[in-house]
């Protein structure tokens, strides 16, 4: 089959799959080590703990570790033939990532920027998602192949940047916004990670990072504020363990947060 026409059946497969997906939400930020990951897959999970049926995304290709942190890191995507079928990573929630796909975790992907386009198409146009009410798509940080590809391939996806408290996330939020514009992406909002802990001896708020960053980042740049993540150690514990922290820690302040964020983004108009 030439080269055009399997394109065109590439893009055919991928906008049927997108025709049963409501809203598209794409996770990045302008610097690593922001928690961006934790941010995804907990948003993901307080969508799906509301009743809407929830895809989770993980296009971050070479260092996919979202299957580790919702515990189904030994699960494979199985072919059926009606398509890729999904993991089950939670009640409401399927999940795709890279790392279903490696045979050794430990060996890097070293790809260039077309083989990772294609296989984003390929998570999209041959994955069976189904009925999705929403697509949270986790991207490796900056502004690269990656979330250019999502940009491209995914029509009318809104976006969300992950930053933290410092004042010197200002520079990265702003270039992260202006991708997004430049992409016409639909910009959810700013969400300020590692906003500030709670003592556990004495019920204090400690602002190890500083605090305001990303809600300054917000009002300069004329975005949404959808809100501030605390640190809790039992994010970490539970990443490790592969035990949702959303899930184990419904009642904690980081958990609240999130069902807070979810909530915006599901009235914003």
């Amino acid at each position: 089959m030439p080269d055009k026409d399997k394109q065109r059946e590439e893009d055919i497969k991928v906008n049927n799959a997108l025709k049963r997906i409501k809203n598209r939400l794409l996770v990045f930020s302008g610097k690593g080590g922001v928690g961006k990951s934790t941010v995804s897959a907990n948003l993901a999970l307080a969508f799906a703990r509301k009743g809407l049926q929830v895809g989770l995304l993980d296009v971050d290709i070479h260092g996919p570790n979202l299957a580790k942190m919702l515990g189904v890191e030994d699960k494979k995507l199985e072919v059926t033939p009606e398509g890729i079928k999904a993991v089950e990573a939670a009640p409401n929630m399927k999940l795709v990532s890279m790392s279903f796909l490696l045979q050794d975790p430990d060996l890097p992907v070293i790809w260039r920027g077309p083989m990772k386009m294609k296989a984003i198409q390929q998570f999209l146009g041959d994955v069976n998602w189904g009925d999705l009410d929403w697509l949270v798509i986790d991207s490796p940080p900056g502004t690269g192949d990656e979330p250019l590809s999502v940009a491209q391939l995914i029509p009318a996806t809104g976006a969300i940047v992950v930053t933290t408290p410092q004042e010197i996330s200002l520079m990265d939020s702003r270039k992260a916004i202006a991708f997004a514009r430049k992409l016409n992406l639909k910009v959810f909002g700013i969400i300020e990670n590692m906003s500030g802990m709670i003592c556990p001896h004495c019920g204090g708020k400690i602002d190890v990072f500083k605090e305001g960053g990303g809600e300054k980042a917000a009002q300069q740049l004329n975005v949404p504020f959808l809100g501030k993540i605390p640190l809790d150690p039992a994010i970490v514990t539970s990443g490790d363990e592969g035990n949702p922290f959303i899930i184990a820690n419904p009642d904690s302040e980081a958990s609240k947060a999130f069902m807070e964020i979810v909530e915006k983004i599901i009235t914003t108009p």
